[in-house]
Formats: structure tokens, C-alpha cells, sequence
């Protein structure tokens, strides 16, 4: 949540085409390479890596000219390495993230599947995170049909240790408007889904 699916549902909401998820940096520089009007964005350790057009903030790819019609090949230390995983053996694979929990849970709800995993992949994919568990709860109490009180995600996401970049000054790679941006809840009406493309390749692309 924290920030890969939250990027991506802000990206395609900005008029991104679509998103290629990527595990591997070189993988994702040899993309770049063969299709040079393709973005370049990721982190590693949370940090943009060198030449590459933004790093995984929110903020910072709102801000870029001509985001309309674009492909982004995307490569994180966390998010897109569960993505690549899971599309390996799941049926259907779909981001989650606050802004676009609603429309997600509408989207399983409408694919009509018969078991559904929730996936929170944590801190570097290494460890249990405050922001992914809660988005993970939210999107399950939803999907049962249970209620889930929305005042609890702001203080508990101002507490989130992962949060304290976001308001530290000396940390320019995550700036406060990707706290606004990622913890925004329901603000994006459609979800993220992984899809086969004509090229051979999968990618990340609005439904709903």
C-alpha cells in the first residue's frame, strides 16, 4: 500500500495505458531500452534507482507531462515481486490498496470466485507491515460483508513506522503527498487487474 498498487491505481486513474510489473531492475532497464517511450519507474529500499524516469512515489509520477496513453514498466523491492509471484500459479491476480478497495472487493465480487487469497506482501517482502495488514482487513471484513470502521486507517497509518518518511524532511524520495495519496480511502472507482498483453508479457491495466 505503501506505495506500488496505491502507484498504480494513481497512474492508470492519471491515464496510463498500462503497467508492467517487473521483479528484476535489469529486466525492467532492458524494457526501457527496447521501447524508449516506455516510463522507467521504481525503488529499491524504498529510493529511486539511478535513470530511471521516478522513483515508486505517487507524487512524483502526478507530476510528470504526458502521462496519458504511456506504458510503465514498474519494479519495487516488494509489490511487484509478490505480483510476478502470484501470476505464476493464481487464476486471477487484482492490486489492492485503500484508494481503490471498494471497486476491488466489487471486482471479486463480479468475477464470482469460488476462493479468494489476500495477499500483503510487508516490508521488503520480508516482514509484516501496520499499512498492508490493514489494507488487507479492510479488503477482507468487505468481501464478508462485515463492517470496518474507516476512522481507524488515519492514526494507525500516521503510526506506521513505514510512515515516517513521509515526514521527514531529509527523506526527498518520499514526500508527504504520497502519505495524502496512498491512505486516501475509495477514491479511485476501478480496479487493478493482471492481464495478458499481445506482446507475450502481462500487465496491469483498469477494470470495472
Amino acid at each position: 500500500m505503501f506505495r506500488a498498487c496505491s502507484l498504480v491505481a494513481h497512474a492508470l486513474a492519471a491515464g496510463v495505458r498500462r503497467v508492467i510489473p517487473v521483479a528484476a531492475v535489469d529486466e525492467a532497464r532492458a524494457l526501457k531500452q527496447a521501447h524508449p517511450d516506455w516510463l522507467l519507474v521504481g525503488e529499491r529500499h524504498a529510493r529511486r534507482l539511478p535513470g530511471f524516469d521516478c522513483g515508486n512515489s505517487p507524487t512524483e509520477l502526478l507530476a510528470l507531462r504526458g502521462l496519458a496513453g504511456r506504458t510503465l514498466v514498474h519494479t519495487t523491492h516488494a509489490g511487484t515481486q509478490g505480483l510476478t509471484a502470484a501470476a505464476a500459479s493464481a487464476e486471477v491476480v487484482l492490486t489492492g490498496a485503500l484508494v481503490n478497495a471498494a471497486a476491488t472487493v466489487r471486482r471479486v465480487r463480479a468475477l464470482g470466485l469460488g476462493e479468494v487469497t489476500l495477499i500483503a506482501m510487508g516490508h521488503e517482502a520480508r516482514e509484516r507491515c501496520v499499512e498492508d495488514d490493514l489494507c488487507r482487513e479492510l479488503l477482507g471484513a468487505r468481501l464478508r460483508g462485515e463492517v470496518f470502521d474507516p476512522v481507524r486507517i488515519e492514526p494507525a497509518l500516521r503510526a506506521a513506522p513505514a510512515a515516517r518518511k513521509f515526514f521527514d524532511p531529509a527523506a526527498d524520495w518520499a514526500p508527504e503527498g504520497d502519505f495524502v495519496l496512498c491512505s486516501a480511502l475509495d477514491v479511485i472507482d476501478f480496479a487493478v487487474q493482471l492481464r495478458p498483453q499481445p506482446e507475450g508479457f502481462m500487465a496491469l491495466e483498469r477494470v470495472g
